[in-house]
């Protein structure tokens, strides 16, 4: 999949009411020289050049900025984490962002609270969540909320039940093979002792069916997960490499979507 993207100048304080999806154009394609159709690239087209050209597989957060007009708007992201997520990345583009977690870092930006505990902030533009839907409890109250928070929900996640035997395997021998290198990964080296400590988390189709109940999708694609627990890029070529082949899944993706109650408000 290739999403080309264009921008249109917009403000926080109008972005809800006059935001609409013709100002990003998306299409089915495969990606050129072979590479493989579950990277996201961005095309940039310009008048002069109405040929998008294509770029390297974006970070999340430079898909999340790929998603927004430009600056500024006013952006949650759930879920930052200890180490503040792509609220940096956010600020630094020029838009106004809040990133809430219990465990936020300190700053101006930043405030160590649970979603539910967010309340007399007003409405945002966008709402990013990176990893964190899946352990959200009760999940169908906190998408009602980021629902009615934002007309656009931008989202990272992993399908955890689609582990497969062949999946499992490719991963825990990877992971011994940097192990027996020096390495430290942070992923667990056993995704069987993984599962059996995190039986709580949301599977796939119960987290795409409370969001379709919500949201309109824009955009959707499945992609690497077990680079990030297995030192990076190296281990992120072979994941994609091995998925293109059918060798392993990806248990990894992305999507975009519209408030349904926003669009009708």
């Amino acid at each position: 999949m290739i999403v080309a993207v264009t921008r249109t100048p917009t403000t926080a304080t109008n972005f809800s009411r006059n935001f609409t999806w013709t100002s990003l154009s998306w299409f089915a394609d495969t990606t050129p020289r072979g590479e493989p159709s579950h990277v996201v690239r961005a095309r940039l087209c310009t008048a002069a050049d109405p040929t998008p050209t294509p770029l390297a597989p974006l970070t999340f957060a430079d898909f999340v900025l790929a998603q927004l007009p430009l600056p500024p708007l006013r952006v949650l992201e759930v879920g930052c984490g200890n180490k503040g997520g792509v609220v940096p990345d956010l600020a630094d583009a020029g838009h106004d962002v809040l990133g809430i977690d219990p465990h936020a870092p300190e700053g101006p930006r930043y405030r160590r609270i649970a979603l539910e505990e967010l309340d007399d902030v007003g409405a945002f533009d966008a709402v990013v969540a990176g990893r964190v839907l899946h352990h959200v409890d009760p999940l169908a109250t906190a998408l009602d909320k980021l629902a009615a928070l934002a007309p656009l929900l931008v989202v990272d996640e992993f399908a955890w039940n689609h582990i497969d035997g062949p999946t499992a395997a490719w991963y825990e021998s990877r992971h011994r093979e940097l192990v027996a290198a020096g390495r430290d990964p942070a992923g667990p080296s056993s995704l069987a002792g993984w599962r059996l400590a995190h039986r709580d988390l949301h599977p796939y189709e119960r987290l795409r069916g409370e969001l379709d109940a919500r949201f309109t999708e824009r955009y959707f694609e499945w992609r690497p997960y077990f680079y990030g627990w297995l030192d990076g890029p190296g281990s992120e070529r072979m994941e994609e490499e091995l998925i293109t082949a059918g060798a392993i899944r990806p248990i990894g993706f992305r999507y975009v979507g519209m408030s349904r109650s926003q669009r009708e408000g």
